[in-house]
Formats: C-alpha cells, sequence, structure tokens
C-alpha cells in the first residue's frame, strides 16, 4: 500500500492539469476547427477529442512517451536524443513543435528542483548543445519511469491529461456548457483506458503516422485574424 500512495502522489503531478508549464494557453489547432465551425457542438467537441486521442495522440506523443520511458529504463541517452531529434521532425507546424518544446523545459525545471536524475542532466546537456530540445512527451516519459510510475498508468494519465486540455478549450471556444464538458470526459474514460493499453504494443514503424488535416489546422492557426490561444 505503502508504494501505491508514493507512486500515485507522484503520478497525479506529474500530469496534473494546472501544472504550471503553459499547457493552458495552448488549443493545438482547436481554435482554428472551432473558428471553421468544424467544431461547434458537443458532438462535435467530443469527435474532435476521440479523433485526436485514437488518430494523433496515440501514434504520436503517447508512444514517444513510450519508447522514452523505456529506453529512461535502459539508461540509453543515445535513444533518448534520436526520439527527441524525431519529435521535432513529425512535428511540423511551427506553434506546436515550439509548444511542445516549451512544456517540455517547464516540465523539467519544476521536477529539477525536488528530485536530481543524472539522465535528466544528461539529457539537459544535450539540450544545452542543441541536440535536443525537451519535447513535453519525451521528459514525462523520462520522469514517470524515474518516479517508478508504472507505464500503463503513466498512459492513462497522459491520455486523460490530454483529453481535459481539448475538453477545457472546447467548453471556453465554442462555447459548452461546464457540465457538457464533463459528460465527454466521463463518456470518454473507456477509449482512454483502451488507448492506453493498445500503446503499449504499437509497432515501431507505425509511430509518427501523419494527421495532415490536423497539421493544415495548426500551421493556418499562425494566421488567424483573432486569436486566444498560442496554437
Amino acid at each position: 500500500m505503502e508504494n501505491t500512495i508514493t507512486y500515485l502522489g507522484s503520478l497525479l503531478h506529474l500530469a496534473d492539469p494546472t501544472l504550471p508549464i503553459g499547457g493552458y494557453s495552448h488549443s493545438n489547432g482547436l481554435e482554428t476547427y472551432v473558428q471553421d465551425e468544424n467544431v461547434n457542438s458537443v458532438a462535435a467537441a467530443k469527435l474532435f477529442v476521440t479523433n485526436m486521442l485514437m488518430y494523433n495522440v496515440k501514434y504520436n506523443d503517447a508512444s514517444f512517451l513510450k519508447l522514452a520511458y523505456e529506453a529512461t529504463a535502459a539508461g540509453d541517452m543515445e535513444t533518448i536524443i534520436k526520439l527527441d531529434q524525431e519529435c521535432t521532425a513529425l512535428k511540423s507546424p511551427r506553434e506546436i513543435r515550439e509548444a511542445s518544446q516549451k512544456l517540455g523545459i517547464r516540465l523539467i525545471k519544476i521536477f529539477r528542483r525536488q528530485k536530481a536524475f543524472d539522465i535528466i542532466k544528461e539529457y539537459e546537456n544535450a539540450i544545452n548543445k542543441k541536440e535536443a530540445t525537451a519535447h513535453y512527451c519525451i521528459a514525462f516519459g523520462m520522469y514517470a519511469q524515474l518516479l517508478e510510475i508504472p507505464l500503463a498508468e503513466a498512459l492513462f494519465a497522459f491520455y486523460y491529461n490530454a483529453a481535459i486540455g481539448m475538453i477545457t478549450n472546447s467548453v471556453k471556444l465554442i462555447p459548452l456548457g461546464q457540465l457538457d464538458g464533463q459528460d465527454i470526459l466521463f463518456e470518454l474514460q473507456p477509449l482512454i483506458k483502451q488507448l492506453a493499453k493498445e500503446t503499449l504494443t504499437v509497432e515501431r514503424e507505425l509511430v509518427g503516422l501523419c494527421n495532415i488535416a490536423f497539421d493544415i489546422r495548426c500551421m493556418q492557426h499562425e494566421r488567424l485574424y483573432s486569436r486566444l490561444y498560442m496554437s
């Protein structure tokens, strides 16, 4: 029981949606979808979040989290750097790429104040040398392993955090009622559980599957007439 409580506290802290890393300022392209009126209702918001989790997060950030977790367990900094570089190459929209990097750097700044890990110092050294850029999913995966959080639970929390972010943004942008947002989150929990399990066995060659429409909307966001979010 004691060990469970210990890792649960670390997991809740790591995946806290209110963690001061700036996630609230990014819509990850949702603002463009809303202005285009593609996402304009409870049903459309739920579909958007569902599709993003199933076809984007699963094969991109969640899979990179898993791979970074495993590389950290093996003490393999070379692989971590390669994963970071691959993640940079796959995030073609500038705003999304920069957002991921900023969130990762801020996450490291928060946790390094309390716990020092040699492999994190190596990662920061690679960042300073511009060999890596500190993507959020990579940093999340590394800390999940170092804090002894089971991988399956870390993945569930990561998906849950992503869903909360998209739902909160939908409530603000469409707008929806707060209870509408909670209904969506409740209804998505079985899917989140399923995706966390499936991510454990995603084939390596499928990691990084492109989402062309999403990339285009994110690029269009840079030129929207009015914006509430940075991405």
